[in-house]
């Protein structure tokens, strides 16, 4: 019971908050407007991604307390978010933010779950052995490798309305499932808790979006998603079971594969941003915003099962 709780209770808070700052967000003209690349006419406001790390992390801190988990979630997605908001408010004045300062954050972020011993440690030897260990080198780069790359993979596919936090809802059940069966009981809590911070959102950004959530609040999700994945699916998993993280965030992390390797091809910057990403690309196929999304919420639940029938069989 105490989990769906914490839901609500992160429900409430961002239900709350977004349209607060909704009114800030027009007040001072921190909205995104429209360029070549984007698919919206109008101005929409960016700061719903401040109400979703203020929804979550205020359930975390009531109902799981101080805990390496949440130090970890509130610290580095404070981080990401303040780097997030710049980016944002670059975007407001109509011009692109630097790549370097994210990525120095992104990293730097990615580091504070290592330092507080939430890390891809090894994987459970399916043999008399136990675990198979990886040095502490490995590990730290693994997590901080996965975490860099996630933050990233869920902030390039907040390309249409309602579609990060919609799958980023799908992604959180998944992980949630998949907790509660391993009775990893903190992991689930707070994979509940981003579903309940997401669906709150989700009304005020499914198309027509009458606010965004920003770089600010995709790459939050996307960090604070990779960080619950590493303490959780990852925790004494099997080397089969390793896929389980990467089915449930199968969406973003197929978009990320099939744009970069496009991007690989045909000689363009790995990280200068275009508009061939999957919901892009299914657009230019004729289906409208909501088929787009729709199509890839389907997708999202799919990979999602999977990861569920893959932890029944080999878990």
């Amino acid at each position: 019971m105490i989990p769906f709780i914490a839901a609500i209770t992160a429900f409430v808070i961002v239900f709350t908050c977004v349209p607060l700052v909704k009114r800030l967000a027009v007040r001072f003209g921190f909205v995104d407007k429209p360029n070549a690349r984007k698919i919206h006419a109008e101005p929409v406001p960016l700061l719903g991604g401040a109400a979703i790390y203020t929804g979550t992390v205020a359930a975390m801190l009531i109902f799981s307390g101080i805990t390496g988990l949440s130090v970890a979630i509130a610290l580095g997605g404070l981080l990401v978010v303040i780097i997030g908001l710049l980016d944002d408010a670059a975007k407001s004045k109509g011009y692109d933010f630097p790549v370097w300062p994210r990525i120095v954050v992104y990293i730097s972020a990615a580091f504070i779950p290592v330092l507080l011993d939430i890390r891809i440690a090894g994987v459970t030897d399916p043999g008399p052995g136990g675990m198979i260990m990886f040095p502490s080198w490995a590990a730290a780069a693994a997590t901080v490798l996965w975490i860099f790359a996630l933050t990233n993979m869920v902030n390039f596919i907040d390309g249409v309305d309602g579609l990060a936090a919609g799958v980023a809802i799908i992604s959180s059940l998944a992980l949630f499932v998949t907790a509660t069966m391993r009775g990893q009981y903190e992991t689930a809590g707070l994979s509940i808790i981003v579903l309940g911070a997401c669906a709150a959102f989700l009304p005020f950004n499914f198309y027509p979006a009458r606010i965004f959530m920003g770089d600010a609040g995709s790459a939050f999700l996307g960090f604070t998603l990779a960080v619950i994945s590493v303490n959780g699916a990852f925790k004494s998993a099997t080397l089969m079971t390793t896929l389980i993280p990467v089915l449930a965030l199968g969406v973003p992390i197929m978009d990320t594969v099939i744009v970069m390797t496009r991007r690989l091809f045909e000689g363009r910057g790995l990280h200068k941003a275009d508009n061939m990403h999957t919901h892009h690309v299914l657009m230019r196929w004729g289906l409208t915003q909501v088929q787009t999304v729709s199509f890839l919420y389907m997708l999202a639940v799919v990979f999602s099962l999977l990861s569920i029938v893959l932890l029944l069989a080999w878990g």
